[in-house]
């Protein structure tokens, strides 16, 4: 428990740089720009993600949170791939830009969901 801070504000600084460079590609990706190609764009998500689902990982062991017991981590995993699917679906998936255009937003809010579960510790995310 004596790097409970630590890697709590890493999921939290990992969690902020993952949305905010979705959504950064998913505004090119609407555009359909080419710099979605380039290689750095296509790793860094990939790195970010891991290093965010390994520090949330750590932190579940750490407290013994486990998502049988809690409602509130059972839907924010469940949401979590529905995120995934989603931001498939907006970045590489959809055939139009209008269609990657509402498959973004639709990422977003269910990301908004996921951090006000994850604050709230409700499955009722900010409605709790």
């Amino acid at each position: 428990m004596e790097h409970y801070f630590l890697i709590k504000h890493l999921h939290i600084t990992a969690a902020t740089l993952s949305i905010l460079f979705f959504m950064l590609r998913a505004v090119w990706s609407v555009r359909e720009a080419p710099v979605l190609q380039a290689r750095w764009v296509r790793i860094a998500p990939h790195v970010i993600d891991t290093l965010l689902l390994t520090l949330g990982v750590v932190l579940m062991v750490m407290l013994s949170l486990w998502p049988h017991q809690h409602p509130w981590l059972a839907a924010k995993l469940i949401a979590l791939l529905v995120y995934i699917g989603l931001g498939t679906l907006a970045i590489k998936r959809g055939r139009s830009p209008a269609v990657r255009g509402v498959a973004g937003v639709a990422a977003v809010l269910v990301f908004l969901y996921m951090l006000g579960a994850a604050i709230t510790k409700s499955a009722l995310s900010w409605l709790a």
